[in-house]
């Protein structure tokens, strides 16, 4: 591995720029780009030593990096390969799916940086304490649109709109998926357009608020002794008749945007 390789290698860790290498070494900025760009074999020894100490070694500490090759890059595990192979399976066949992830993985690099450079921070300044850097963690959710009825049914295409994204709370946490409301049947708990987190789940119990298949349409409803409920009561209920009612998931909450 080069030389000037393994310099910027220690800078991206340490999230050292040019401009702070020029600074702590007391070497001009287009030296330090120059040498960096070019290969450090052709700068000064001098200005080799000032630019290793900058990032935190020195030059001896330097070459027997290159005969070690310490700073090689770790192979891939087994669940690092299993982790790309899950990715690219949801990429090829669900391309709502891979926008969450992607959605994910972005907000948590970022994260990451962020805690990178708090630690880094609290190395630096020797502080206990420091100023909280760390971004809220954003959720994102398949959004089915406005299609679960809160009144009269609506057709389900089974198609999601899109994806929305929230900061993470004690409700949405252990969401699956965002549905938005139609009707108000469900006042004054749920409103006509109200969005409401849906934990997916098979069964519910008397008094749970949920969301339901029967036939081609979706309901929210409140599950009762003898049927599904509507809080308004200018409403009837929901019986299964000769259609089976299917339980979609959980209802946990209203999204706030």
């Amino acid at each position: 591995m080069e030389r000037s390789t393994i310099i910027r290698k220690l800078m991206e860790d340490k999230g050292m720029k040019v401009s702070d290498v020029s600074k702590e070494s007391g070497i001009a900025y287009s030296t330090v780009k120059s040498i960096l760009e070019n290969g450090i074999g052709k700068a000064s020894y001098v200005n080799i030593c000032k630019i290793c100490e900058s990032v935190g070694i020195t030059a001896d500490k330097l070459e027997d990096m290159i005969k070690n090759n310490k700073t090689k890059e770790p192979e891939l595990s087994k669940e690092d390969y299993e982790r790309i192979r899950k990715y690219k399976l949801i990429s090829d066949y669900s391309p709502d799916g891979a926008v969450v992830v992607d959605t994910v993985l972005d907000r948590e690099y970022a994260i990451a940086e962020k805690l990178r450079e708090q630690k880094e921070q609290i190395q630096k300044t020797n502080a206990e304490v420091v100023e909280e850097i760390i971004p809220r963690r954003i959720l994102a959710y398949a959004y089915y649109g406005k299609i679960a009825a809160a009144g009269t049914s609506v057709e389900f295409s089974g198609m999601t709109e899109g994806i929305k994204s929230y900061p993470e709370n004690d409700i949405n946490i252990n969401a699956d998926y965002v549905i938005g409301v139609s009707g108000d049947s469900m006042e004054p708990e749920y409103y006509d357009g109200d969005i409401v987190y849906v934990k997916k789940a098979e069964h519910l119990n008397v008094g749970e608020i949920g969301i339901f298949q029967k036939a081609n349409s979706i309901y929210i409803k409140k599950v009762g002794e003898n049927g599904l409920i509507s809080l308004n009561s200018n409403y009837p209920g929901l019986t299964a008749d000769d259609d089976r009612i299917i339980v979609l998931g959980k209802v946990l909450g209203k999204a706030e945007e």
